[in-house]
């Protein structure tokens, strides 16, 4: 379809413009965003979604925003302060950040990163979601005379995300976190939001593939589209609190670390002391035999 026309099995809202040649989910304006969802629920445990994409604009460094996110969620065709999309979202999301909204960070723009949600969870603008961040990297996408791709791969609780963006023609892992669990029946979406700042926030295609793939038993008799979206890390992403390098450090300290840190004082003084009283008695009798 072109123009406003519908798009079989798709749905659009916001500034979203279909060409022939692309979904255009932002102009290079201030204050656009827009999203493109898919109908049909995805039943796949096992899937690998290829997204072309491609943003540009005319401007310079630092001068673009925001960016676009790949969603698969519960929740679809609401907008909101995401990327165009609602916060405390239910499922998976990949953003695409091209603009650094934390002055402090000394990551390199633009920035991937996956965020799984379980609803509870809300997405820090002003600190580019570190606070909720699964893992991410630094990818050159923006503004490239040539084709942009990033694939997102889901399997076995495996959650995987590559891209092509140097002309290469080869993919380049970007994420890999093990322990994801993601149900079925979500949606498959892109949506893109500008600001002060602007670009153009195209999506070119995006092809699902299904991932033929053997499971447990125990798997095969989950009723997966009732698992709560979950990761098991060896911490919660709560935890983690800003610092002013933009990495994490990890949050309050427990009972053990607690006493971890006494008993290395402790030792530390013990040492220092015996250091001391040796070279004070070596001292003593240099001094003597001096006299």
């Amino acid at each position: 379809g072109a123009g406003s026309a519908a798009v079989p099995l798709w749905d659009f809202q916001g500034s979203t413009m279909v060409t022939s040649q692309y979904v255009r989910l932002t102009p290079d304006e201030r204050s656009r965003e827009g999203s493109i969802w898919n109908r049909v629920p995805c039943f796949l445990k096992d899937w690998e979604l290829h997204v072309h994409f491609r943003i540009h604009g005319a401007g310079k460094k630092n001068l673009h925003g925001d960016g676009l996110a790949l969603w698969y969620t519960q929740e679809r065709l609401t907008p909101g302060p995401v990327f165009g999309s609602k916060d405390n979202f239910h499922g998976l999301a990949i953003f695409l950040d091209t603009y650094p909204n934390d002055e402090a960070t000394e990551r390199v723009f633009p920035y991937i990163s996956a965020m799984v949600n379980n609803g509870s969870l809300t997405y820090d603008h002003s600190k580019d979601g570190r606070w909720t961040e699964l893992a991410g990297c630094t990818a050159d996408l923006r503004n490239q005379n040539h084709d942009t791709f990033l694939a997102i791969r889901y399997s076995r609780g495996r959650l995987t995300v590559m891209t092509d963006v140097e002309d290469k023609n080869e993919w380049k892992n970007c994420i890999d976190i093990a322990g994801v669990r993601l149900p079925t029946g979500y949606y498959f979406g892109a949506s893109a939001g500008t600001g002060d700042l602007s670009d153009n926030h195209d999506v070119i295609s995006m092809k699902l593939f299904q991932l033929m793939v053997d499971h447990s038993p125990e798997d095969e008799n989950i009723d997966w589209t009732k698992v709560e979206p979950s990761v098991s890390l060896f911490k919660s992403p709560k935890d983690n609190v800003d610092d002013p390098t933009g990495n994490f450090r990890s949050g309050p300290l427990t009972g053990w670390k607690v006493f971890l840190l006494l008993l290395c004082a402790l030792l530390g003084i013990i040492v220092c002391a015996v250091v001391g009283a040796v070279v004070f008695q070596k001292r003593q009798e240099r001094n003597k035999r001096f006299y």
